[in-house]
């Protein structure tokens, strides 16, 4: 399992993303979730991935010799508008789940995917494609996304996010996410990456990776614990308490 968070702001766009594959007791693997691909000048794609390893990977593959065959016109390049790269990535999703079962989500081979980016003069934009292959953008009332392990990283993101949160805020929330889902899950964990996205400049980004060990992480992680401790204690009290 995985988690991943993608959000479309006035500003720009939000990805976070952990590491972590598979955790036991003896095994920690990991694998980097976050995919930038090297396309035209005239647009910059992302896409989080969560689910079946193999699957992801044979996706990204895919989407990569796709991207550098002069022979297909059907690439990250070929296409005018983002809606149309997600059915892109849909498709080869479902197509490669297919090849090893009619029921990939049912035995393991699911996948899901977060596509965000910009294309030309177009909005900047984030889409969720489905393991099915079918796909939703971001709404206005919901400006984010989520895969994987998402119901504890959601409840901050519910009050916290909004169309004119800043890009940097944003990030941080991101973050705390992040860390709530690795306190309550052992299959999340770092390192996590961070990517934010300024709409209209079309680059890469400012982008970071975080380590278990990275002093910032960490003193994120206790000051949004510390600041939980104290807001509770803070906490209107029962009638019947005394002081």
């Amino acid at each position: 399992m995985t988690y991943c968070v993608a959000m479309r702001l006035k500003q720009g766009l939000v990805f976070a993303s952990d590491s972590r594959t598979s955790a036991g007791v003896d095994d920690v693997s990991v694998y980097s979730k976050m995919h930038r691909f090297e396309t035209s000048p005239d647009r910059l794609l992302v896409l989080l991935s969560a689910g079946n390893l193999a699957t992801t990977q044979a996706v990204n593959s895919q989407i990569e010799r796709d991207l550098g065959n002069p022979e297909i016109t059907r690439d990250l390049n070929g296409f005018s508008h983002l809606d149309e790269v997600a059915a892109y990535v849909g498709e080869i999703s479902a197509r490669v789940q297919g090849i090893y079962t009619e029921q990939s989500e049912q035995n393991g081979f699911g996948a899901s995917f977060i596509l965000g980016g910009q294309i030309g003069d177009l909005p900047a934009d984030i889409f969720l494609v489905y393991p099915a292959g079918n796909y939703i953008a971001a709404s206005r009332d919901k400006p984010f996304l989520q895969i994987g392990e998402t119901k504890y990283g959601k409840p901050i993101l519910d009050r916290i996010i909004e169309p004119d949160t800043s890009l940097e805020r944003a990030g941080r929330c991101a973050l705390v996410s992040m860390d709530a889902s690795m306190r309550s899950n052992l299959s999340v964990g770092p390192p996590i990456e961070l990517l934010l996205y300024k709409a209209g400049s079309l680059d890469h980004g400012i982008y970071h990776r975080f380590d278990e060990n990275d002093d910032y992480l960490q003193r994120l992680s206790q000051a949004w614990s510390d600041g939980l401790k104290e807001l509770f204690m803070k906490l209107p009290r029962f009638d019947w308490e005394g002081d």
